[in-house]
């Protein structure tokens, strides 16, 4: 017994040196704070919170913290692993058909600006087939570098959210806010908060070109490869730090651009956190009102029914962009929401709507989506306003914007205004320039009153007939285009007009004299698509407009594209995708609120596949979305314009 109590007194002190060797304690005393101590130690508030859980609830005087006596300062300093690259070389480059830049920075892993870095030439002429390019090799070279502690104070940015500096210094969004207990729920320009101490070059910046996710609460790779489509070694390769500590509650990943995340997404303002604000987990009732008119199809007979949904607009938009919302209600139940559909056949007439609507209950309905036409659907708004039932538009972009109205798609005149915003708020544009048809003479002039110095240019006339002769000449720009970027708006629904500015633009490009023609419209339309168009010469121009829906990327890993292409055996048209980011975005709005009418008060954008939700509120009318892409030409891809 006695050799037992030595033996155990023995370890005892073993335990007790070897703590004491790792770690000192500290005596709190009267208006100490966990920031005060922590700074007095210069560790992190959570490496004191994980040695002293209880310390979260409160410091009390004359209580006993343990303190990691490794990070003080007169104990070891902290080493840092730094990693720079360095040219190593060159690769010879023979361009072949159809390669671009953007193939060919994603072929050998670099940047577009590398490669026109090493051939400068490429900063005034575009990639031709046959150049001879020298592709840089770089190589990783490691250092390392001594800090004298493990925390420091930022000031924050403008635009930065809680996420943005997380993802800079590597941490999570939890581990920031143990970092600053007190530092509110929003960041303000300015702010001074703590931060992790880490090597200049090892602050991750935010890529525009990138997505970014945010781990929830016990998410494993296997729920990630089914909400992002990714593995866990194409996280591991976007995110190297995976390989320390793994995945982490809060953490932020970086992702492909254009994934749809069936979670918790955020973009670069800070727009996006629907899905940490769920707090309703009720089943969601909705209701689908489309044009089928099933009546009018015979269902003994396979190919008449063919026949008719390959010659019926109507149903070719009703059955695609339903089947975009089946592929929604599917996806939200990885989240938990439940929903319970009910879809209407509305024939494609009033008198049918108001039938449904009688002969239906609609008063635990939580939003009706449809009917499609603008008449039908202000029929059905009228008629459920009385119980103040949302009711979303899916296509139209003028409705009667009643109290329970929700416009989703923007009206033209907001996404006039968006581009005119983009361009003013454009510091490098020199001069303005409006082309433009009789026809588009307001629009002309409202672009006048917006741009006093823009000249206006209107097509030159038919001599016989005295009409539009829809064209202008070299002579209209002639000894009046600046130096630097001129932006030229092109108002008109003419194809051949398009077809002669866009060539008699390409043609004023000047490189030497820096003469830059970028070439924008108010309002996109088929006149800028059709076969006499140059895309090259849209490209070289810049070509730039505002769209309510940009198409994804088909390039890019896209969870929703995939389940769609497994469902139904082909890729998702734009119906079917409206029909499943309004369909989400109502979802995760009731989720995260009593109702919708709650929900779309958020102050910010969601954001899905192809198209963006911010409401705005009529005073004493309903909801309408102010949110949508400028979108633009780049080495004849359409790409978002930032």
């Amino acid at each position: 017994m006695k050799q037992l109590v030595i033996t155990f007194s023995f370890i005892l002190l073993f335990i007790t040196g070897t703590l004491a060797q790792q770690y000192k304690t500290h005596q709190v005393q009267e208006g100490e704070t966990i920031i005060s101590i922590a700074k007095l130690y210069k560790v992190t508030p959570l490496e004191i919170y994980q040695l002293n859980p209880d310390a979260k609830q409160g410091l009390r005087p004359t209580s006993i913290l343990i303190i990691p006596k490794t990070k003080v300062p007169s104990a070891n300093t902290e080493t840092v692993v730094t990693i720079t690259q360095e040219l190593d070389g060159f690769k010879k480059h023979k361009v072949r058909r159809k390669e671009t830049l953007y193939s060919l920075s994603k072929k050998y892993k670099i940047t577009e600006d590398d490669i026109k870095k090493y051939n400068k030439w490429l900063y005034s002429e575009n990639l031709r087939r046959g150049d001879k390019l020298q592709i840089p090799i770089f190589k990783e070279v490691r250092k390392e570098e001594i800090v004298d502690n493990t925390i420091q104070e930022y000031t924050v940015e403008k635009g930065e959210g809680k996420w943005r500096v997380a993802y800079k210094f590597g941490i999570s969004v939890q581990e920031l806010e143990i970092l600053n207990p007190e530092m509110g729920d929003a960041l303000v320009e300015g702010q001074v908060i703590t931060v992790p101490r880490i090597a200049d070059n090892m602050v991750r910046t935010v890529d525009d070109n990138s997505g970014y996710y945010k781990v929830l609460p016990s998410e494993g790779y296997y729920r990630l490869k089914i909400k992002l489509g990714l593995t866990k070694d194409e996280l591991v390769t976007l995110n190297p730090e995976l390989n320390d500590g793994g995945l982490k509650d809060g953490m932020i990943l970086r992702i492909p651009k254009g994934i749809m995340v069936l979670s918790s997404r955020v973009n670069n303002s800070e727009k996006f956190s629907l899905i940490d604000s769920i707090a309703n987990y009720d089943t969601k009732h909705l209701v689908v009102m489309l044009p089928f008119e099933l009546n009018r199809i015979n269902p003994d007979s396979v190919y008449e029914a063919k026949r008719r949904i390959k010659s019926k607009r109507s149903l070719n938009v009703s059955l695609d962009f339903h089947s975009g919302v089946l592929v929604a209600l599917d996806s939200a139940k990885y989240l938990g929401i439940s929903t319970k559909l009910d879809v209407y056949d509305t024939r494609n007439h009033e008198s049918e709507v108001v039938s449904i609507i009688d002969r239906n209950d609609f008063s635990t309905v939580d939003a009706v989506i449809g009917p499609l036409l603008t008449k039908n659907f202000n029929r059905a708004a009228s008629e459920l306003k009385r119980d103040n039932i949302p009711v979303l538009s899916p296509i139209v972009q003028e409705v009667n914007l009643n109290e329970n109205v929700f416009q989703t798609r923007p009206s033209d005149d907001m996404l006039r205004n968006k581009i005119v915003d983009f361009v003013v708020k454009d510091s490098l544009v020199q001069k303005v320039f409006i082309v433009s048809d009789s026809i588009n003479r307001k629009i002309s002039n409202a672009l006048k009153s917006k741009f006093p110095a823009a000249k206006q240019i209107f097509s030159r006339k038919n001599k016989k007939r005295k009409k539009d002769g829809y064209f202008i000449t070299p002579e209209d720009f002639e000894d009046i285009l600046l130096p630097g970027k001129n932006v030229v708006f092109l108002e008109t629904q003419d194809e051949g007009f398009v077809s002669n500015v866009s060539s008699m633009l390409n043609s004023l490009i000047d490189a030497e004299e820096r003469i830059e023609i970028v070439l924008m419209t108010t309002r996109m339309n088929p006149a800028f698509e059709g076969e006499n168009i140059r895309n090259v010469h849209l490209s070289n121009l810049k070509f730039h407009f505002p769209t309510v829906q940009k198409d994804y990327d088909e390039d890019t890993k896209n969870a929703f594209v995939n389940i769609y292409k497994k469902k139904y055996g082909i890729a998702p048209n734009k119906f079917a995708v409206r029909g499943f980011d309004m369909t989400m975005d109502i979802l995760l709005r009731l989720s995260a609120k009593e109702n919708l009418f709650q929900g779309a008060d958020y102050d910010m954008e969601t954001e899905y596949v192809e198209n963006k939700f911010k409401y705005s509120k009529k005073l004493f009318g309903g909801y309408y979305n102010v949110a949508a892409y400028i979108v633009k030409y780049d080495n004849l891809r359409l790409v978002e314009a930032k």
